[in-house]
């Protein structure tokens, strides 16, 4: 079900609605207000500008997350690699000590 909250955005209201908790909604409009109040200030620009502006930097946000959990998951995914290397070179190991000790007896 979803969840209908009204937040503060620069001083004008919002309502959302959305599956997320109201906690949750509450952190995103905060998150915006936070930018859009950040670009006013900083840009000297209205609301409006602010808005786009906002959304810019909260894409370039975005897609910077994204490569890096990209980055992360190509990381673990090689060392995910070289430990299945070295446990089959572990067992090779161990099946040719094997085979030496059973050739000495």
């Amino acid at each position: 079900m979803a969840n209908r909250i009204t937040v503060s955005i620069c001083g004008e209201e919002y309502t959302l609605v959305a599956e997320e908790s109201t906690a949750y909604m509450e952190q995103v409009a905060s998150l915006v207000d936070k930018k859009m109040s950040e670009v006013i200030t900083g840009a000297k620009v209205g609301r409006n500008d602010a808005a786009v502006l906002a959304a810019v930097n909260l894409a370039d946000e975005l897609l910077k997350s994204e490569q890096a959990a990209e980055n992360l998951r190509r990381q673990v995914k090689n060392y995910l690699d070289e430990a299945t290397q070295a446990r089959n070179e572990v067992s090779e190991l161990k099946r040719q000590l094997f085979k030496a000790q059973q050739g000495r007896k």
